[in-house]
């Protein structure tokens, strides 16, 4: 469909559906002209006359259910209450948390719930137990009539951590003035689920011999900032040749260890995958336009050497592109940001000494700021006081990265062009270790590929992108192999039409989503296709927003080899659902078609 009919069917749905609500679109590429105070004030009068009877919308993200024990019985513990108003600049908010006695669960689930009324941006926010995190998320940005959300996620691989007293830490910086009066009323629950007779069990779909590839870690370390802190515990990485780290010592009856990362990017490399090469910012003279080019690489590393690498999956905030998107479905992983494992298993024989060993992480190509964090899970040989091991090789080679700039030969204005870039990497790493369980060669693989192909046009006032990340990774032993398939999609067109002295049309349509497929001993165990689409239309006209509608469409597919398949389709227009259909409709998955077709 034509973007003008496109925009034709928003109108209609705009006129006869319910009142927008918008903020300022402050996350608009710098081509595109941030809407001012007006524009905002506008919104706000046209757009939120409602009464203060409706009661508040509910946003969500779309994801899969958590899978409990039949008859389960749940125990629950409200760990922190508490309100967020200024808190930007100040210390990380507190409370001690008390695990339920004589209950081993199959099952530990997180439960953020918010509610907030007013007007706000959109904020970033950790959750951290002894200084590990276990959730990363976005507030969503509130209306005059008020939002209420809720976050559920399974934190069962934290049972080792959550099973003793600890301390919660939330941080979550906001700001309240007489402008953005948003105040984010807060409630952080923990609900353990145990099988009514026989406890459940603990072990994953991925379970399998040899021991610790199944059961959650027996240990989680942090690799963290310690508090007292103004700021959240993660790191914060500020450019290119910043290298943020933290000595760790570990057991030495260590046999496994997985380094689970988590990260988010904000300010000038918020939309790091739309941000235009350096030459193209110079020869034009775009004077404050992030740049950088759109390739990024979060390197991790141990003492100083590269063990693994993450191409990381494109979060859009809730108030990214166009706020009128997210309203109420949230982008997909908005609200439960993703995390990465990197198996270092292979690398124990050399961590197994007693000493501080420093684990440290670097973006390539980073511009101010990205937050990471990770989380160091071990399982230990309770059968012995002592663990030796070996690294028999490991090939950490060079991303390779392909870029060319191509300009725009039918128009007078060099804003106009192209922007290509490619890469790849393979990496890989052997090692043994020899416990109790005998003596056990571990190899760990990655191969990555990136394309984005960025088109200005439009005297560069429209931004095109294509990008697609492709990642194959893997762990395999004598007795297991995990295998993991992802595919992250974006398609993304941001710009301006209709331009003319008085008035002119901001336009937004994205596509993107989040594919993994994974496999055990060669058996597929589970897989996801979550795919999400959106347009954006607002006129402009004399610095005032006239119109406005927002259409988001999702379609979720979730199969599992224990629990079937889980399905869900919904469209929504303007804060209403028009559709939403929830089943259990199964896809016959091809692994060479879905992830792997080019």
């Amino acid at each position: 469909m034509g973007f003008f009919f496109r925009f034709l069917l928003l109108l209609c749905i705009f006129a006869a559906g319910t009142a927008i609500e918008a903020q300022q679109s402050h996350r608009r590429r710098t081509q595109i002209r941030d809407l001012t105070t007006s524009e905002q004030d506008s919104l706000e009068t046209q757009f939120s006359s409602k009464p203060d009877s409706i009661p508040p919308t509910t946003f969500f993200e779309i994801t899969r259910p958590i899978f409990l024990p039949p008859n389960a019985v749940r125990h629950s513990t409200l760990v922190l209450q508490h309100d967020f108003g200024y808190t930007y600049g100040k210390p990380a908010v507190t409370a001690s948390y008390t695990p339920p006695s004589n209950i081993v669960p199959a099952k530990i689930v997180l439960e953020w719930s918010a509610t907030c009324k007013g007007r706000q941006y959109d904020r970033i926010f950790g959750i951290w137990v002894a200084g590990v995190e276990i959730l990363r998320s976005c507030t969503a940005e509130p209306t005059s009539t008020g939002i209420i959300w809720n976050v559920k996620k399974d934190v069962t691989r934290y049972h080792s951590l959550l099973s003793k007293k600890q301390t919660m830490s939330v941080y979550l910086a906001n700001i309240v003035d007489t402008k953005y009066t948003g105040v984010y009323h807060v409630n952080v629950s923990i609900h353990f689920y145990y099988a009514e007779k026989d406890g459940g069990s603990l072990r994953s779909v991925e379970d399998q011999s040899p021991p610790g590839f199944g059961a959650p870690a027996d240990l989680i370390l942090p690799i963290s900032r310690n508090p007292p802190l103004n700021d959240g515990l993660w790191f914060l990485v500020m450019n290119s040749t910043d290298i943020e780290s933290k000595n760790v010592t570990i057991p030495a009856n260590t046999y496994r260890a997985v380094l689970e990362i988590y990260i988010s990017y904000h300010s000038s490399d918020e939309f790091w995958y739309l941000n235009p090469p350096n030459s193209y910012i110079s020869s034009n003279n775009l004077t404050g336009t992030p740049g950088n080019g759109p390739f990024r690489e979060v390197k991790a590393s141990i003492d100083g050497n590269l063990v693994g690498v993450v191409w990381p999956f494109t979060v859009i905030y809730t108030g990214g592109i166009d706020p009128l998107l997210w309203r109420p479905i949230s982008g997909i992983g908005s609200f439960d940001l993703p995390t990465y494992d990197i198996e270092i298993t292979p690398f124990l024989g050399k961590l197994l000494n007693g000493k501080p060993h420093r684990f440290g992480f670097s973006v390539t190509n980073a511009l101010d700021v990205w937050y990471i964090d990770a989380n160091l899970h071990l399982w230990i040989d309770k059968n012995s006081k002592q663990t030796t091991g070996s690294l028999i090789r490991t090939k950490p080679t060079t991303p390779t990265v392909i870029s060319s700039l191509t300009p725009n030969s039918k128009s007078g204005d060099g804003l106009d062009g192209s922007f290509s870039t490619t890469a790849w990497r393979e990496l890989s790493s052997t090692g043994w270790v020899n416990s109790s369980h005998g003596n056990i060669t571990t190899e760990y693989y990655q191969n990555l590929n990136y394309t984005n192909l960025m088109v200005f046009t439009a005297n560069g006032t429209t931004q095109q992108v294509n990008q697609t990340i492709d990642s194959n990774w893997g762990v395999k032993t004598k007795n297991y192999s995990l295998q993991v398939f992802q595919r992250f999609p974006l398609y993304l067109l941001d710009g301006t039409e209709n331009v003319d002295k008085h008035q002119y049309t901001a336009i937004s349509n994205i596509s993107f989503g989040f594919n993994e497929k994974r496999y055990v001993g060669g058996k597929l165990v589970s897989g996801v296709e979550n795919n999400q689409n959106g347009d954006a239309v607002m006129i402009v006209e004399g610095n005032i927003v006239k119109e406005g509608v927002g259409a988001t469409d999702q379609k979720y597919f979730y199969e599992n080899r224990i629990n079937g398949c889980y399905s869900r389709i919904v469209s929504s227009r303007n804060y209403s659902i028009l559709h939403d259909d929830e089943g259990t409709m199964c896809r016959s998955w091809d692994l060479r078609r879905t992830l792997l077709q080019r």
